[in-house]
């Protein structure tokens, strides 16, 4: 075969392999959206714990990006501690050697045609009789497990072509390895995937075409290089995505430093290991089992580290927390997993209704001006075109009936919250026109509807909504005798008639917040199954 077709398999190889992955973890991720968050969700209480569910969800849906992703959202929206996630996110390197594991004990050692294509054809079918349901999800991680067994067999054909008169093996020594790290950490760049570069340098090592000690280093490079992944991410995140974009760049930077300074050390190691495994001695199981005992040893060198780290973190990227009109749940990377994204929206729309209804709160009390409540009114709109923002990526995402649901009932909540915001200004306008005493009546209305203005705040959770509704109905049933009043009080000439008017529309603007402030505090305690109150953490100087 001519250096040309083997040029040619190789990058179809590559592309066969990319292409594949994704369709795999895709499919997974929509088969197992809910077991990956209910697995987070109960399984982190411990390090132990953390570190599993980093290992068995990464395992399972074969892509550490995407755990990565759910460890961010539920950062975001409360659920966990960043210490808790970062065992998610080490336990998600772990993981993410079953890759290669694949690749050596599968790939590499079956006829593809045998098990490829086969699941190729199944997929395809159960994606066509079940495109929305979760057998097409399935159906589609199959097809990509069959694409991707084409590509690794492609690879293996290419490099073999390759070994007949080209080899990298004259790289020796500490140079030549170091040349080897910095091609895994390019091809991890370029690719935007550690998977592909592993599988490339486990395929060229068992044709020969690279030494184990140079595949080794190409291997650390790929790890190192999976970082790029998580920076570009963090640009423009929120502080937890920051801060855990960092995490998992410190871990893999310093696994990858310790594992190239004891190579020899780790290689024999290796060698033992296979030994007492009773494992094959080619070189693609061997390069398996190195980033597996090397990602391990990180884990190993970070237990002692993480507290500190967890520390060290917290007290980096605050300044955007300091902007109040800036989004501190909603982040990119969690739009690509649906029931976390939700989760996050409704966090962001739960904290632009506090501010809501601070604002109300302010206005009735005289504690704000105009000018006040206009930067109160701009972060509110702020929020909310970001919330738009994210909901029109989160609509290129898959999503289940019930969770197109959760999202028309939370897109309602940010309308409510969204009007009271403009009404609060106009209570505060309609009250500056009022400086005499407000009637007894008025008074009572005031203080029934501030009374019920604490209860439905949405930075504590709605207990009763009955009870809420109920209080609502009471509001709206004495709204009637003070405008009454009011107007009888204007025709009597005890109040003139510009003052009588400005409390006219004051209880009739307070009356309209409270049915938005009512209906969007029992929407918003059924929106969801997981019902958290967040608690934003102060700014902090450095």
């Amino acid at each position: 075969m001519s250096d040309w077709a083997n040029t040619g398999g190789l990058l179809g190889g590559i592309g066969l392999f990319l292409l594949g992955m994704g369709l795999m973890t895709d499919g997974l991720k929509l088969a197992a959206g809910p077991a990956l968050e209910r697995i987070l969700a109960n399984s982190t209480r411990t390090r132990l714990r953390g570190l599993a569910s980093g290992v068995l969800v990464t395992a399972l849906v074969q892509s550490s990006s995407a755990v990565t992703v759910a460890a961010i959202g539920f950062v975001n929206a409360g659920l966990l501690t960043l210490n808790q996630s970062l065992w998610v996110l080490f336990g998600a390197n772990i993981g993410t050697t079953m890759t290669g594991w694949l690749v050596a004990l599968v790939g590499l050692k079956f006829k593809i045609e045998l098990l490829a294509l086969p699941l190729i054809g199944l997929g395809m079918m159960l994606r066509l009789t079940g495109e929305t349901s979760r057998r097409g999800a399935m159906g589609l991680a199959l097809a990509g497990f069959g694409v991707l067994f084409l590509g690794i067999d492609m690879l293996r054909v290419s490099f073999s072509g390759f070994t007949t008169g080209f080899s990298l093996n004259e790289f020796g020594g500490m140079l030549g390895i170091l040349v080897m790290v910095l091609s895994g950490i390019l091809m991890t760049v370029l690719m935007q995937s550690s998977s592909a570069s592993l599988t490339i340098a486990l395929t060229a090592a068992q044709g020969g075409l690279i030494s184990i000690e140079g595949a080794a280093g190409m291997v650390i490079g790929a790890n190192v290089g999976t970082t790029v992944t998580a920076l570009i991410a963090a640009i423009g995140a929120t502080p937890n995505a920051k801060r855990a974009a960092s995490a998992h760049v410190l871990f893999n930077v310093l696994t990858g430093a310790v594992a190239l300074l004891l190579l020899p050390v780790l290689l024999w190691l290796v060698g033992v290991l296979r030994e007492l495994l009773d494992l094959d001695s080619a070189p693609a199981a061997t390069l398996a089992l190195f980033h597996t005992v090397f990602n391990v040893l990180g884990v190993a060198l970070m237990w002692p580290l993480a507290t500190r780290l967890s520390e060290f973190l917290e007290r980096r990227f605050r300044t955007a927390e300091e902007d109040e009109a800036r989004p501190r749940f909603l982040d990119p990377n969690v739009a690509e997993v649906p029931s976390l994204a939700l989760d996050a929206l409704r966090q962001e729309v739960r904290r632009m209704g506090g501010i809501a209804l601070r604002m109300l709160r302010e206005a009735l009390g005289g504690a704000a001006g105009q000018t006040q409540l206009a930067r109160d009114q701009q972060v509110v709109g702020a929020l909310n075109r970001a919330i738009a923002d994210f909901i029109a990526r989160l609509n290129r995402t898959g999503m289940s009936a019930e969770n197109a649901q959760r999202l028309t009932d939370i897109l309602r909540i940010a309308r409510y919250y969204e009007t009271l915001a403009e009404l609060a200004p106009e209570a505060a306008a309609a009250m500056g026109e009022t400086p005499s005493p407000a009637p007894v009546e008025a008074g009572r209305f005031a203080a029934q509807a501030e009374a019920l203005l604490n209860e439905v705040d949405p930075a504590v959770s709605l207990d009763d909504p009955r009870a809420a509704e109920l209080a609502l109905q009471a509001l709206e049933e004495h709204y009637q005798p003070l405008k009454a009043q009011l107007l009888e009080a204007g025709a009597q000439g005890r109040l003139a008639v510009a003052e009588m008017d400005a409390r006219l529309r004051t209880a009739s603007i307070l009356r309209r917040a409270m049915q938005q402030a009512v209906k969007a505090a029992v929407m918003l305690h059924a929106s969801g199954e997981i019902d958290t109150t967040p608690q934003p953490a102060q700014p902090t100087r450095l």
